[in-house]
C-alpha cells in the first residue's frame, strides 16, 4: 500500500466506507435476484399480487436474518 494512503486516516475511513457500501449493494442485488426468482412466477404486471408481495417480504426477511447469522458466526471465528 502506498505510504501516503496508510498515513491518511480520512482516506482509509473513506475507503472502508466505500467497501462496506459496495458489499451492501452486492447483498441487495443478490437478495433481489434470489427473491424475484422464487416469488415472481409469471410475467409481472403493474402491481404485485398479494401472494407475490407476501413472498417477497418473507424472502427478504429470511435472507437478511441469514446474512446476520452468518456475519455474526464469521466475526466469532
Amino acid at each position: 500500500m502506498d505510504p501516503n494512503i496508510a498515513n491518511n486516516p480520512e482516506l482509509l475511513q473513506f475507503l472502508a466506507q466505500e467497501k462496506e457500501r459496495a458489499m451492501v449493494n452486492e447483498m441487495v442485488a443478490k437478495m433481489t435476484s434470489v427473491c424475484w426468482d422464487k416469488c415472481i412466477t409469471s410475467a409481472p404486471g403493474s402491481k404485485f399480487s398479494s401472494s407475490e408481495s407476501s413472498c417477497l417480504t418473507h424472502c427478504a426477511q429470511r435472507y437478511m436474518d441469514m446474512s446476520m447469522i452468518l456475519m455474526k458466526r464469521f466475526q466469532q471465528q
